[in-house]
């Protein structure tokens, strides 16, 4: 007598997913195998075994189809498998069943789990995050010469080498870093999800951040941007520009800029939520950004700025832009003989320097620039008055005295 249960195991905290798992029973023994689904409570059915689809929100709706598609799905190979050994033998045990699903499980290749990855970030529309699975993939494609690799066969000797080569290219500890935290990552899913057994490849290898050499330049030397003469140099003062707005706006990222419509010009500020956290910052508008804003409002379309000029691929559009400026930015140091190269990043990190070599509280810069990694300086920093803020940059743009 064979039997296939499906059970799902509830998390010690009610807030956080349990797993769906099968109960294999043949001859009177039982083995557990996870599934790669996850589930919270309220969402599983214990009487019918199954998930519950109802009263649920389009988005969650549509993962929870997915999960209970994958759950009968897992049940049709199970019961295929057990179909096929009953017809071929007659003296199989419950571990030849699990044999047979781990062999089919480590069958998959890291670039399908990856590629199936990357298509449900870009679902979900997180593209940043899907690119960055995509780049990690090719990466490792390319260590490879292009040759797929099973889950399974992914070891401590394959990743260690992968590091090398990282390394022999020229990338900094950094960024090979980078790339194995993503393929940890998703060596992890496949883990969790039951694909592979958990072997931890990742051991031996590099995956921290490494404190690296920060770039801002001085006050003098932003003025020396803010003032040059590239009027016969389009594409240098249109770099300058986004570099000045930048630096204006409290070290906006890049990002952020290119999404900004007139409807973030609300009552003298400038209001928007950053794509990277999802905090919404208050700027007080200066003369010097509506400057900006003016000299390209007749080429911006839907945008304050002109970076996405067309609704269809907006990501790759400013990617592209960012990557044009950066080039131009470093053409622009070298014109002006500024020893640090500059990018859009130094922008942003020159406005935090300049306000602390100018004395303000690193509470009021924190607040100013929308960080969120300090826990117990967001309980602070949550009293402060906005004006606090926007005299803080002020005084910083003072210092420069943009357009006289």
């Amino acid at each position: 007598m064979t039997s296939v249960e499906t059970i799902f195991r509830s998390a010690s905290d009610i807030s956080k997913k349990g797993r769906v798992v099968y109960k294999i029973t043949h001859d009177g023994l039982s083995r557990t195998v996870s599934s790669s689904v996850f589930l919270y409570a309220w969402e599983w059915d214990s009487q019918t075994s199954s998930v519950i689809k109802s009263d649920c929100c389009s988005e969650r709706y549509y993962e929870l189809q997915k999960a209970s598609s994958r759950v009968q799905s897992d049940l049709r190979t199970m019961h295929r498998i057990i179909g096929r050994l009953m017809l071929e033998s007659a003296s199989f045990t419950v571990d030849d069943i699990i044999k047979i699903l781990s062999i089919q499980g480590r069958q998959q290749s890291l670039s399908q789990f990856m590629m199936q990855r990357i298509k449900m970030l870009e679902n979900q529309g997180k593209e940043g995050t899907a690119a960055t699975y995509l780049a990690t993939l090719n990466s490792f494609m390319r260590f490879r010469h292009h040759q797929d690799i099973s889950l399974n066969c992914i070891d401590a000797f394959l990743v260690k080498s992968y590091e090398t080569y990282l390394l022999k290219t020229g990338l900094t500890r950094n960024t090979t870093s980078f790339y194995m935290r993503v393929l940890r990552s998703v060596y992890n899913q496949a883990a969790e999800q039951g694909v592979i057994e958990q072997a931890k490849p990742f051991g031996g290898v590099y995956t921290g951040v490494a404190k690296t050499i920060k770039r801002a330049i001085s006050v003098k030397e932003i003025r020396k941007i803010a003032f040059a003469d590239l009027s016969n140099r389009t594409q240098l003062d249109f770099a300058r520009d986004m570099f000045m707005f930048s630096f204006y706006t409290r070290g906006m990222s890049f990002i952020d800029i290119a999404y900004l419509t007139p409807g973030n010009l609300r009552n003298g500020y400038l209001v928007y939520k950053r794509h990277k956290t999802g905090r919404e910052l208050r700027i007080r508008w200066e003369y010097c950004m509506q400057r900006l804003v003016s000299k390209y409002q007749s080429n911006c379309g839907n945008y304050l700025l002109p970076i996405i000029m067309e609704k269809d691929n907006s990501r790759r559009q400013y990617l592209n832009c960012l990557h044009r400026i950066n080039i131009h930015l470093k053409e622009l140091s070298s014109l002006l003989n500024i020893e640090t190269a500059l990018t859009m990043y130094v922008a942003r990190h020159s406005w935090a320097t300049i306000a602390k070599n100018n004395n303000i509280p690193l509470s009021v810069i924190s607040e100013g620039m929308g960080h969120t990694s300090i826990q117990t300086t967001q309980i602070y920093l949550a009293s402060l008055n906005d004006s606090i803020i926007d005299g803080a940059n002020k005084k910083i743009i003072n210092k420069v005295k943009p357009y006289g």
